[in-house]
């Protein structure tokens, strides 16, 4: 029999309908508990067990309680099938504007999306497309999009260009307009994704970060064009012959 306790689809559904009881969350923190206290003091070194692979776990099955390992390997192999299925992206992919609502803003309910407004024969475009990449392969459970700038917004100004777009929860999150917001040509892939991550849009980096990059990284604070201030607006958002969603 299935657990059910497991992070399935099926399983929410027949909660959801009261055919099984509500997930015992308590017991999940117990089990992890349990497992953690026993490795602790079996493997002093390793000492960083939600990052382990489950052939890393194999190494471990000399612990008196199997079951407990049994069922933290369940775990774990939950959590990363539910990843993989986030884990969907991987590049950078041109969309159209009558593609915007589907691709942008409902999608955006599951996951989170960057969308790059650009021009072609802008260098510094060019650069946050070659940076966009780098992260869209890092980050694929993050939905990364660009669209020429036009096409998006008639008449919008190339100056105001590279535009990023951030959506999550089916929402604008953010709009960072003109090269500045980015450190110009100086923008780096670490920068943009510190940028990103100020957002949620990707996870922050954990590691020591670069003092050079920490110069060039763009500040929190949005300057908005008038045409992309009307994409955050809740009463532009049913006039889409404008542009705006």
């Amino acid at each position: 029999m299935d657990d059910p306790n497991a992070d399935t689809e099926w399983n929410d559904i027949l909660r959801a309908k009261g055919i099984l009881p509500p997930k015992d969350e308590k017991r999940d923190d117990d089990l992890e508990d349990a497992f953690v206290e026993m490795v602790k003091a079996r493997e002093a070194k390793l000492n960083s067990l939600e990052n382990k692979e489950l052939d890393e776990l194999d190494e471990l099955e000399d612990l008196e309680d199997d079951q407990i390992l049994n069922e933290y390997r369940y775990k774990r192999m939950m959590e990363m099938k539910a990843q993989a299925v986030k884990e969907k992206y991987g590049e950078v992919t041109e969309i159209s504007k009558p593609e915007f609502i589907k691709e942008v803003t409902e999608a955006s309910k599951e996951c989170y999306v960057v969308v790059h407004l650009y021009k072609d024969y802008i260098p510094v475009c060019k650069l946050m497309n070659r940076c966009l990449s780098e992260l869209a392969q890092q980050f694929k459970a993050t939905k990364f999009l660009k669209i020429v700038s036009d096409q998006c917004i008639p008449n919008y100004p190339d100056f105001n260009v590279p535009t990023l777009l951030i959506y999550g929860d089916g929402d604008i999150k953010a709009n960072l307009v003109g090269a500045v917001q980015f450190g110009g040509m100086k923008m780096t892939t670490k920068s943009l994704r510190a940028l990103l991550a100020t957002y949620g849009a990707v996870p922050a980096d954990k590691s020591e970060d670069d003092d050079e990059d920490r110069k060039t990284a763009p500040k929190k604070s949005i300057y908005q064009s008038r045409a992309t201030a009307a994409l955050s607006s809740d009463e532009e958002e049913s006039d889409n012959d404008n542009g705006y969603y």
